[in-house]
């Protein structure tokens, strides 16, 4: 059991909701990238997201399009990102992350090349929005093997059927993707959160975590009274944009902002 199925099974055995934030990494450049871990972590996070910048990344919208963008021309690449979760390993050792990104790096890479590297620079997890299940069948194995969790998304169209095969592969925990649409769109339907968790349940013993759509303490607490808990993004790199563009500290800014979310979630759990 690596570091983030440890983490995230005590958190069941504690009843502590998951939150779980997604940044890009270099975004918008590695140092703040490095100091914004660190202050997600000082305000509760569970699992830290790191994005793998881009050209096209299609299931984002244009808040993470953006910061991918920025990171592309800060030159920052597969190798950069593992410096940084290196960098982060310096002094921190249980925090789970994991990588977001999307097949054609990976592809240049080699798919048994990144698994090696990621694993030896600290990463605990993977998720590659256009690998689906019956297409990484050979990757799942060989990452699970190295200690590397595979993570998938789940839609709201996915059919049951559909909903097994990809948790016969998963994990460290399912994502949900609460709405339909790129990340930063739409407005959730919380009834139909519940209705897809508790199907999707049938099939995983997994946590399943929530994201899309989620950008403020109450949605994050009406999510996570039907999921195992919540995943943020857009919201907090929206954030960071505003306050560098005001002068502002957006690392402390995001660390307190996080920080109530966590009680949020805690209310739910405890």
């Amino acid at each position: 059991m690596n570091r983030l199925s440890k983490n995230l099974q005590a958190n069941l055995a504690a009843r502590r909701k998951n939150l779980v934030t997604f940044i890009t990494a270099g975004a918008p450049d590695l140092a703040t990238s490095l100091a914004l871990m660190h202050g997600l972590v000082a305000g509760g996070v569970d699992v830290i997201e790191l994005g793998v910048p881009f050209s096209d990344p299609m299931a984002d919208g244009p808040v993470i399009q953006r910061a991918s963008e920025r990171a592309i021309l800060n030159g920052v690449n597969l190798q950069s990102v593992f410096g940084l979760v290196r960098d982060f390993r310096a002094t921190n050792q249980h925090t789970p992350v994991v990588l977001m990104g999307y097949a054609n790096p990976i592809e240049r890479m080699g798919q048994g090349a990144f698994i090696e590297q990621a694993v030896a620079a600290g990463v605990d997890g993977a998720l590659i929005v256009d690998y689906p299940p019956e297409e990484s069948e050979t990757f799942s194995a060989t990452a699970k093997q190295a200690g590397l969790s595979v993570i998938y998304l789940i839609a709201p169209t996915s059919t049951p059927a559909r909903m097994q095969s990809t948790a016969n592969l998963a994990s460290g925990f399912i994502y949900y993707v609460s709405i339909k649409g790129v990340t930063g769109s739409a407005t959730l339907d919380v009834s139909e959160v519940a209705h897809n968790v508790a199907q999707l349940r049938q099939y995983t013993d997994l946590p399943i975590n929530v994201g899309f759509g989620i950008s403020d303490a109450v949605s994050a607490q009406k999510v996570a009274q039907v999921s195992d808990g919540v995943v943020i993004g857009s919201k907090l790199i929206t954030m960071v944009e505003d306050a560098l563009a005001s002068g502002h500290n957006g690392v402390q800014l995001v660390s307190e902002w996080v920080a109530d979310i966590r009680q949020a979630l805690d209310e739910v759990g405890g």
